[in-house]
């Protein structure tokens, strides 16, 4: 594969971590991890087209660098890659000026142009 991968963790909870996976200081792929009984489910999204044996490559150093050091039982360990790319990062304070833009634009104008209904 080349270059070492660096993985970043984003994220741990008691039963998931996430990674950014760095090559060569570009971003690589994004790693989701879910740590179930016996079975370790890994989300792996590519950003680049890679070989299949390319894929096999970053999947095994995932499950050396990554599920081995959780120390958790691993019976299996389950992969689904995706490719494809980021379109955005989004939380609650991107969320509430969104709602807030929103009611501005629906709310009643208050002038000579309003017009009344019915009577």
């Amino acid at each position: 594969m080349g270059s070492a991968l660096v993985f970043e963790r984003q994220y741990r909870t008691s039963s998931s971590e996430g990674y950014r996976v760095l090559r060569d200081g570009a971003r690589l792929a994004q790693v989701e991890l879910h740590f179930a009984h016996a079975v370790v489910y890994c989300t792996l999204i590519l950003f680049e087209n890679l070989t299949e044996h390319e894929h096999f490559a970053v999947i095994e150093e995932v499950d050396e660098y990554l599920v081995h050091s959780a120390e958790v039982p691993r019976e299996d360990l389950m992969v689904t890659v995706y490719h494809g790319q980021e379109v955005g990062f989004y939380n609650d304070d991107m969320f509430s000026h969104v709602h807030a833009d929103a009611e501005r634009q629906n709310a009643p104008t208050n002038g000579d142009d309003s017009e009344s209904f019915g009577g």
